[in-house]
């Protein structure tokens, strides 16, 4: 009995999605490219002509397209000087959605937000003069305000997402405590960002980064980790301090990571005093 023909349809279907990943990924490349190429046209004409004075179809001619072409990136002309947002907002949310299992949510919302700075230190000269611009145009500083407001929202819903929404009851103050962090991972990203860029991009803006993120997570690490629930397994790590000699009890799950149970071990010893 002859055997069966295999068909090379599988073959040709994945070469196929092979493909389209490739070609997805090249008009991906080829629009940020054009959204830059429109950028830097626009931050020069702003400089030279002023704000006010420059017009869409200055833009377009200036970068070599047509009108349409420039609204086919942007809605107005004060978007085209941040042509990268949108594409780091979608990297800040791929680190949520990648974070280890075990990783605080807080170090996974301050790892998110560095795709923020890595934009921005990418081209330093260019993101001073950006921020120079934003300075002087209140229209520009609006649109920069609401770039800023996408990525604390994404923040907010990330931490909010370990917490129990049908669980909170009165005097619950886990969904306030994620709505401030995360405001405060994004506030402190804003502060080192600005001092960096008032300094003209010059300095070690990671290690300064690190710094206001270890300030965040002090305040609000702890609290975090308290009230948060993996599984429905409870909290990774508890402690007590029981007995006239004040020994500290301590109860942790097996897999709870290290610095989670150090916290909380911490956090025990300053209810104690």
């Amino acid at each position: 009995m002859s055997q069966p023909v295999k068909s090379a349809r599988p073959n040709r279907t994945t070469a196929a999605d092979g493909g389209d990943s490739a070609g997805s990924r090249r008009a991906a490349a080829q629009r940020l490219t054009m959204r830059r190429k429109l950028a830097a046209a626009a931050m020069e004409l702003f400089a030279t002509k002023g704000y006010e004075a420059t017009t869409v179809d200055e833009i377009a001619a200036a970068a070599g397209v047509a009108r349409r072409t420039f609204f086919r990136h942007f809605r107005s002309k004060e978007e085209a000087i941040f042509p990268d947002h949108d594409d780091t907002l979608v990297r800040a949310e791929a680190v949520l959605e990648a974070a280890p299992p075990h990783e605080h949510p807080l170090d996974t919302v301050c790892r998110g937000i560095k795709e923020v700075m890595k934009m921005y230190a990418a081209s330093p000269a260019a993101s001073v003069e950006r921020y120079r611009l934003t300075r002087e145009v209140p229209a520009l500083r609006e649109a920069e305000i609401a770039s800023v407001a996408r990525y604390e929202r994404l923040f907010t819903r990330y931490l909010l997402g370990h917490f129990d929404e049908g669980a909170h009851h009165v005097g619950d103050d886990d969904p306030l405590l994620a709505e401030v962090a995360a405001s405060a991972v994004v506030t402190a990203h804003n502060h080192v960002l600005r001092r960096w860029l008032r300094a003209g991009g010059q300095g070690d803006v990671e290690t300064q980064l690190d710094h206001a993120f270890a300030i965040v997570r002090e305040t609000f690490g702890t609290g975090i980790v308290a009230g948060r629930s993996l599984s429905g397994r409870g909290p990774a790590a508890a402690a007590t301090v029981e007995g006239e000699d004040e020994v500290v009890v301590m109860v942790a799950r097996t897999d709870a990571p290290l610095n989670e149970v150090m916290r909380t071990i911490e956090r025990a010893l300053k209810k104690r005093d």
